[in-house]
């Protein structure tokens, strides 16, 4: 655990799940995408997370997806899949196979329609952590699940789990993170899930981002947290705000359907989403692409 402290930092990469024209998971390319986030600098990669469109895969789909990745990763990036469902059985099956293919972490998110108690929500994650042999960290997303997990029990987890080693914050309200981190202490892995409070949290002892703008431009996204690492806080600081537009606009419609469209527009992968999302419509895409013309988005990969 001290081992992943050290190397669970930085710009974790939520890469989308490509699709192939007939609409079946698109390997070739998720494997490419893979060693573009080695290459320019990414410090670890997610798969199967909100941005990679988990309700829309089917169990084994889930599973080719964790197992593509692990093996394109071959141990160059940690690699933190996210394996939660609303389901106990079938999130412990998913992150029981995340620990099969060599993860470092899974990240599980909290259940979601069914709004449970915080007594649940404790209950729920010490389950998963128990049945399982990797650390997890927790993924607090209020606007998708329903229900929040309280900092007094993401604190009691902590102290009471072994294997629960941090959490994706992604509850727009800043004062959460802060009782988190309150409740924990600086060896908790808390990372930011919200684009607009990635440099904010790295300033309260957060230990870095998973953040869907890391598909467009993962050289700037990586490099805001090595800048902060450095002590160069005016640099990171100036980053923070040049990415704010592009980072406010990722999530037009719906993550991931803009980054979808950029990245096809950029020959990354192809423009497939699966039910019941829908392409960008003519008005957002030309919200999106204000904002991505001034990065070069629309010219090709960065």
């Amino acid at each position: 655990m001290a081992d992943l402290t050290t190397r669970l930092r930085g710009s974790i990469a939520p890469l989308v799940t490509p699709f192939d024209a007939e609409g079946g998971l698109d390997l070739p390319t998720l494997r490419r995408l893979i060693d573009h986030h080695v290459e320019v600098g990414s410090h670890g990669v997610s798969v199967t997370g909100t941005t990679g469109e988990p309700g829309a895969l089917v169990l084994d789909e889930r599973f080719r997806m964790i197992d593509a990745a692990a093996e394109a990763l071959d141990g160059r990036l940690p690699f933190v899949p996210g394996t939660g469902t609303h389901q106990l059985p079938d999130t412990i099956e998913i992150t029981r196979r995340a620990a099969e293919a060599g993860a470092d972490a899974a990240l599980v998110i909290v259940p979601y329609y069914a709004r449970p108690t915080q007594d649940g929500l404790y209950a729920w994650y010490r389950d998963v952590a128990e049945a399982v042999d990797i650390p997890i960290l927790i993924y607090n997303i209020p606007s998708r699940t329903g229900v929040e997990i309280a900092p007094e029990t993401v604190g009691r987890l902590w102290r009471e789990v072994p294997n629960i080693v941090g959490m994706k914050e992604a509850s727009p309200d800043f004062a959460h993170a802060n009782f988190v981190l309150k409740e924990t202490g600086p060896d908790f892995l808390l990372f930011s899930g919200l684009e607009a409070l990635c440099f904010p949290l790295l300033a309260i002892g957060g230990a870095g981002f998973i953040s869907v703008t890391a598909n467009l431009v993962p050289r700037e996204i990586a490099r805001l947290y090595d800048a902060v690492a450095e002590g160069h806080w005016d640099e990171a600081r100036e980053l923070h705000f040049r990415l704010l537009d592009l980072n406010d606009v990722v999530l037009t419609e719906t993550n991931p359907t803009a980054v979808k469209w950029l990245m096809s527009r950029a020959g990354l992968i192809g423009p497939a989403l699966r039910a019941p999302l829908v392409p960008l419509s003519e008005q957002g895409r030309r919200r999106v692409g204000a904002a991505a013309e001034a990065w070069g988005l629309l010219e090709g990969a960065r």
